[in-house]
């Protein structure tokens, strides 16, 4: 029974959101504790009931400040939820979002933004729920 109480509290995906401008994808950046800027792209994790395309929308919002809305899975990959050691990987569902107004106000979690290439970000150092982009 416990263990199973542990299996449902684990995440089954990754939802994160892509807007893109020009060529360009919106990456929220944030600080790590040696002071080096790491970049994310908005996103949450996927429990089960949940649904992919909501979390992705609302953290968009959340995190990124820009009232978007989903047009369907742009890219998919997976994810590690567990250690380096003990791997427990999921999918990555990037929805491909749409915003009449792109200007992004973070949340206080994040230190700033950047509009990005995706081949130009993977060339930076990527927030451990971003390293994902590596493999695509």
């Amino acid at each position: 029974m416990a263990r199973q109480l542990r299996d449902e509290t684990k995440p089954i995906a990754l939802a994160c959101g892509l807007l893109e401008d020009s060529g360009r994808a919106l990456f929220l950046a944030r600080r790590s504790q040696d002071g080096k800027e790491l970049l994310e792209l908005p996103c949450a994790r996927v429990f089960p009931g949940d649904d992919p395309m909501s979390k992705a929308t609302g953290a968009f919002k959340a995190q990124a400040g820009i009232d978007a809305h989903s047009a369907g899975v742009a890219l998919e990959s997976r994810y590690n939820t567990g250690s380096r050691k003990k791997k427990h990987f999921v999918p990555v569902l990037v929805f491909r979002m749409q915003a009449k107004d792109r200007n992004a106000r973070p949340s206080s979690e994040f230190s700033g933004f950047r509009w990005l290439p995706l081949g130009e970000a993977k060339k930076l150092r990527l927030a451990r729920n971003a390293e994902w982009l590596n493999s695509i």
